[in-house]
């Protein structure tokens, strides 16, 4: 044997080893619990549906699947948690549009902030439109009577929200850009707190969630204007969409999963197979009707195309309005 070609060989092995330790990784996995973080409090909309899925993944998985609840600075504090974990499948990072496509525009620079170096996706889970609500003292119907009242008095109305570059406040900019008007943000300490002051006149309108909005609607006690997703929602099918007056407003919280870059491509396939049969659950699917949730349970490939233009979308609102992390 010649020493070229022993040293082929040698190469050869070199190359092949890493792949062969990779395969044989995903094969024994699961080999521990899984984890499935939040970057939010326990008790909203995705940590429900987090809490629905996991025992459907552990059943087929056979390993126990626990969701964790690790909440601060817009879900910043989880994405930079599972950025550390192993690259091995075990740690998942259940996040929304603001800690996968806004934060890395306004967290930029910070560890964990490049999506495509530091994440790999796995899956778009469900889309949750939101909804436009207003004190009632406020003399406007209709979201093109608000407009113009925010036209005749520039800076005189306030809108709240649940947090400085949380979704909900880029939603008020969003519609100051694109309606050309000029209203002020009022950030608060999540959204109990923001509804609080909108029913007692504070804060004259807020963007937020079905579940939260809807029984302010039914009791009177604030108005709905609109809707921010692409059509009508099935639970207020009276409101029109936001749409339907500002033809480019579109506003779709979504909900996604990713796990750390250098994760074999054979348990991101895995995983995202269990994703998407979670989803495809009955009881799942009834109580996440309930919530406002679309599910749609993706390929990766077509949720990394999603998350690139939520970042080019969002970056270009967070820099037109001079959104700063706090």
């Amino acid at each position: 044997m010649t020493a070229s070609t022993t040293r082929r060989k040698f190469l050869l092995g070199a190359v092949a080893a890493p792949l062969i330790a990779s395969h044989s990784w995903a094969q024994s996995f699961p080999s521990r619990p899984i984890r499935i973080v939040i970057g939010f409090p326990a008790g909203g909309g995705i940590d429900i549906l987090a809490r629905l899925m996991a025992p459907k993944m552990s059943e087929r998985l056979g390993q126990p699947v626990v969701v964790e609840n690790r909440p601060g600075a817009n879900g910043l504090i989880a994405t930079q948690g599972v950025a550390q974990a192993d690259a091995d499948g075990h740690t998942i990072l259940f996040g929304t549009t603001g800690n996968l496509a806004v934060n890395p525009v306004l967290y930029a620079g910070r560890p964990a902030m490049n999506m495509d170096r530091d994440f790999v996706p796995l899956s778009h889970v469900a889309s949750l439109d939101f909804v436009l609500v207003l004190n009632p003292s406020v003399p406007a119907k209709s979201l093109k009577e608000l407009i113009d009242l925010a036209k005749a008095k520039p800076g005189d109305l306030l809108f709240g929200s649940s947090g400085n570059g949380g979704l909900p406040h880029l939603s008020g900019e969003l519609l100051n850009l694109q309606a050309g008007i000029r209203t002020r943000h009022v950030p608060y300490r999540g959204s109990a707190p923001a509804f609080t002051d909108l029913i007692g006149g504070q804060v004259q309108f807020v963007f937020d969630t079905l579940a939260i909005a809807q029984p302010h609607i039914e009791s009177g006690r604030l108005r709905g204007l609109a809707t921010t997703g692409p059509k009508r929602m099935a639970a207020l099918p009276d409101l029109p969409a936001a749409k339907e007056i500002l033809p480019n407003f579109e506003v779709v919280n979504w909900y996604a999963m990713v796990v750390r870059a250098g994760t074999p491509p054979e348990i991101v396939t895995r995983l995202n197979q269990e994703v998407v049969n979670a989803l495809h659950q009955p009881d799942v699917a009834a109580r996440a009707a309930t919530l406002g949730l679309d599910l749609v349970g993706s390929t990766p490939a077509q949720f990394a195309t999603l998350q690139r233009v939520e970042i080019a979308k969002w970056g270009e609102v967070i820099r037109t309005a001079n959104i700063k992390s706090e």
